[in-house]
């Protein structure tokens, strides 16, 4: 029998009412690893999911240093005070050495901690981009299904994990410093392809303003030459401050004009359909994986086969097959 404490009717009415503990309690039941616990965590996502789909979704990155936390505080703040709740969920990559994680989010973002219409939640991702997908979508549904109408995904700024973000957020926002020179030659023409907006940080009076302008017209000129992702929508690349809260209202107004113009095409529509497939996927992967790691039996066949490979006794490709067969492949 359910304890109470996971009654999923009563979690649902509470998390609907916008039950800050239940929201907790719900996200807490999605990111377990118990099968038990997944299962409710399915059953109560699959209840709220009517609720849900209405808020504005934001993926935001940049290279660490670049001030995104500052920015998130400062904007969230903004958006809070015109009106808006907004839940931050900061996709932490945990260590593929340790299994730990930097879930320091709260003590970095100090004014929305402290915000009553303001919620953050870090996530592990443990070390797999699926886990990203995963867990910070279901998150991002019960976020919504909560009442919270801004969601903003912020994620580390390294490898694949933008990637991972962008396919599960309607607008991406790729923070820049100033310095454009140095920083062009170290940009993936892969974040440039997925950027919705660029914003160079830091811009403050003087001589940063002037660096971040100059910063600003090499981005234009880089985007200029790629095709952008809708015919309806080509990336402006702006100056703020987050520190100083300088020009925010005007980037944000931004992505208001990107959310009304590509929700008149269709086109939000169409992109989260696509997403839901990939989340699918993402669902089957991770399925997998479990199976492999599920039970004490399945594991030490799994290093088994790895030992053979590692001490040159069996092929890569043997090593996969005998793997392949635990799991019925």
């Amino acid at each position: 029998m359910t304890p109470p404490s996971l009654d999923i009717d009563a979690l649902r009415t509470r998390l609907l009412a916008g039950d800050r503990a239940a929201l907790a309690r719900a996200i807490t039941l999605a990111e377990s690893k118990r099968a038990d616990h997944r299962a409710l965590a399915r059953d109560l996502i699959d209840a709220v999911l009517p609720q849900t789909g209405q808020a504005i979704r934001v993926g935001i990155t940049g290279v660490p240093g670049v001030g995104k936390s500052t920015t998130i505080d400062a904007l969230g703040a903004n958006l809070t005070a015109a009106g808006h709740k907004v839940a931050v969920l900061a996709v932490d990559p945990s260590s593929t050495r340790t299994g730990g994680s930097i879930l320091g989010d709260k003590t970095r973002m100090a004014r929305l901690a402290l915000d009553p219409n303001a919620f953050i939640r870090p996530s592990p991702s443990s070390g797999t981009l699926g886990g990203v997908a995963a867990k910070t979508r279901e998150t991002m549904l019960l976020c919504e299904a909560a009442g919270f109408d801004v969601i903003l995904v912020e994620t580390v700024g390294v490898g694949q994990s933008e990637t991972a973000v962008a396919d599960l957020t309607d607008f991406f926002l790729v923070l820049m410093l100033p310095g454009a020179g140095d920083e062009l030659q170290g940009i993936k023409k892969g974040i440039l392809e997925l950027a919705d907006m660029i914003a160079v940080n830091k811009a403050d009076d003087g001589e940063a303003e002037r660096r971040a302008n100059a910063a600003a017209g090499e981005y234009r000129a880089a985007l200029h030459i790629l095709t952008p992702a809708s015919a309806t929508w080509t990336p402006p690349v702006v100056t703020i401050s987050g520190f100083h809260n300088l020009r925010l209202d005007a980037m944000w107004d931004r992505v208001v004009d990107h959310r009304q113009k590509l929700t008149a095409t269709g086109e939000i529509a169409r992109k989260r359909r696509e997403q839901d497939v990939k989340w699918m996927w993402a669902l089957v992967h991770e399925r997998l994986h479990q199976r492999l790691v599920g039970t004490p039996e399945v594991r030490k066949q799994t290093a088994e086969a790895e030992g053979r490979v590692a001490q040159g006794e069996a092929s890569p490709a043997a090593g996969a097959a005998a793997i392949a067969e635990l799991i019925g492949l």
